[in-house]
């Protein structure tokens, strides 16, 4: 088995370009087709629709998905690897049995369950959780995909594992096979968000659009190549949109990972070892990365009913904005004296401009945003007393939308639990069930509280520049950024395209300069971890996203155009490097 295991991704969310899986089984060869389709915010959803009809909890789109691709996928070769199972993997199993029988053909179905830890809440102490699944690993996977399997469906697993999974199959992978674990896994992460890996939301976007014979347009889906190793060469199927680059593989790298010990179910995977290098166009190697044991944690994914909440928009157009701002807010207030909700939150968007040649352009926005546990107390409550100061305020009151009822949101944590008690279970295509055993070996944790961490690494950083002349540009005019989310908390990888200004970046972009340049930072705490290897830094911002994205605690409440703030932020950079 010299040669590599062709991986494509086909899908990065629910709700994920639906031809994509048409495209990666017609581009070009492939061995195995993946999906992602879970996030914890579709976890929240597919909670919700599991409470409305115990045969749901799946990503019903990626059935709509199989009754084009089923048939192609079985005469091509193609194994179909996803987690759309969701909360209901054997339900989507034999849907798909069902599928398969309808189009009249004979494929081999598995899946994958244990990590559903809902009926055990009040044992691991999250009672009250609307979800509450275990991130599993990749050896069930295997085990199906061993046992005959031609499509595996899968609960909570990480995203990686749908790629390390079918390279353990293939090349007969051990558990203790550390670093061939931790490179697939770097593969995995890579292309688990899809187009992220190929052109999406990269910073140096323009730069893609602008090169001869590229185009960002559609971009293609992802390719890993793993080799028996554990390195990987990234690329993409030939005359698809968008590019492979160091660049772009570098922008998924960093996003949402952490610190350099990555820990996963079955491997704590060094970030800090990975080398990045061209390999042809649109084609990256990944090697050299190491892997160490996994903590002897599992994560846990937790989902809860948080209340109800409600929101307006009032547009404020010409002069005297702020006193405007001040006259609506004293005004909806005194309206809600008695039943004031438990949080409000007022945000002004100052997107006026001065002398303004549209009336659009000389309006700003103000937002109030209501939550509490009563439904009526942010409901119609609320939306009529909002409306009903249209005559009686500032002059050119409107707002953005009717009125509206409140609307229930979810709040997610995460929890910590000890592998030994989470059940790993294959349920082969014949039925029988296969007990995946827990890793033997463990990396254990760093004495802390809350969340577990492994011991943190200190990467030694390269000596800072000489001082010169500067000039005040973006910091985005040198730097790339990618940032997302993790329940409450935010993720903001930055990192630099040459080796002088990795220099600077490593010495200058500190926390106390990240918390000047994102004031909204300045009061939480912020871990910073370096990653000379790839010339990034990486942050995460504790707290900033309240309860998480469902419970939209703030403006972008993903935190997916943090790091394009920052970017557009303004720092002294040297001329050298300009």
């Amino acid at each position: 088995m010299d040669g590599p295991l062709r991986i494509a991704n086909a899908s990065g969310f629910y709700g994920d370009r639906l031809s994509a899986m048409h495209e990666m089984l017609t581009g070009g060869p492939i061995d195995v087709l993946t999906g992602d389709y879970l996030a914890e915010l579709t976890m929240l959803i597919l909670g919700r629709d599991r409470l409305k009809d115990p045969s749901r909890g799946y990503a019903r789109t990626f059935l709509r998905q199989l009754e084009e691709n089923l048939g192609l996928a079985k005469d091509l070769g193609v194994k179909i690897v996803a987690n759309a199972g969701g909360l209901n993997p054997a339900g989507l199993a034999e849907a798909v049995r069902g599928l398969a029988d309808k189009l009249g053909l004979d494929v081999a179905v598995a899946h994958v369950e244990g990590d559903d830890l809902l009926a055990r809440s009040a044992e691991f102490g999250f009672s009250g959780s609307l979800t509450a699944n275990a991130y599993l690993g990749a050896w069930g996977i295997r085990e199906c995909l061993v046992g005959g399997a031609d499509v595996v469906v899968t609960g909570r697993v990480t995203d990686a594992s749908l790629v390390v999974g079918p390279s353990a199959a293939h090349f007969g992978w051990s558990r203790d096979d550390y670093d061939a674990l931790a490179g697939a896994t770097v593969a995995g992460h890579v292309i688990e968000c899809g187009a992220q890996a190929t052109g999406g939301n990269y910073a140096f976007f323009t730069e893609l659009a602008s090169a001869p014979g590229r185009g960002l347009g559609a971009p293609g889906f992802p390719i890993a190549e793993v080799f028996a190793d554990g390195s990987s060469v990234i690329t993409k199927h030939p005359g698809t949109g968008g590019a492979v680059t160091v660049g772009t593989v570098t922008a998924q790298l960093v996003y949402e990972i952490g610190g350099p010990r990555y820990a996963g179910p079955d491997v704590t995977t060094r970030f800090d070892t990975i080398t990045l290098t061209e390999d042809g166009p649109d084609r990256v190697r990944i090697s050299g990365t190491r892997g160490e044991p996994p903590p002897p944690t599992l994560k846990v994914c937790l989902n809860s009913h948080g209340g109800f909440r409600n929101e307006a928009t009032f547009v404020l157009t010409g002069l005297d904005i702020e006193a405007k701002a001040d006259l609506v807010r004293e005004q909806l207030t005194l309206a809600l004296a008695g039943h004031l909700p438990e949080q409000v939150r007022w945000t002004l968007a100052r997107t006026d401009h001065q002398d303004a040649d549209t009336e659009q352009r000389a309006s700003a926005l103000l937002h109030c945003a209501v939550r509490d546990a009563d439904q009526a107390v942010v409901g119609r409550a609320f939306s009529a007393a909002a409306v009903e100061l249209a005559l009686a305020s500032y002059p050119g009151f409107h707002v953005t939308a009717p009125p509206s009822d409140a609307s229930a949101y979810g709040v997610c944590t995460s929890a910590f639990v000890d592998r030994t008690q989470v059940p790993h279970v294959a349920v082969l295509p014949d039925g029988s069930r296969l007990d995946v055993a827990p890793a033997a070996e463990v990396t254990q944790l760093a004495e802390v509280d809350e969340p577990p961490l492994l011991a943190p690494l200190l990467a030694p950083l390269p000596a800072p520049l000489a001082a010169g002349a500067t000039r005040r540009v973006p910091l985005g005019t040198l730097f790339g950024a990618r940032s997302g989310d993790k329940a409450g908390d935010a993720n903001l990888g930055v990192w630099a395209r040459s080796d002088e200004a990795w220099r600077w970046l490593a010495h200058h972009l500190t926390v106390d300069e990240l918390r000047r340049l994102l004031p909204e930072t300045a009061d939480l705490p912020v871990r910073r971890y370096a990653l000379p290897n790839v010339r990034a830094l990486n942050f995460v911002i504790e707290g900033l996203l309240g309860e998480g994205v469902a419970a939209q605690a703030r403006f972008d409440p993903q935190a997916k155009a943090l790091g394009e703030w920052l970017r557009s932020r303004y720092v002294d950079l040297p001329e050298v490097l300009l």
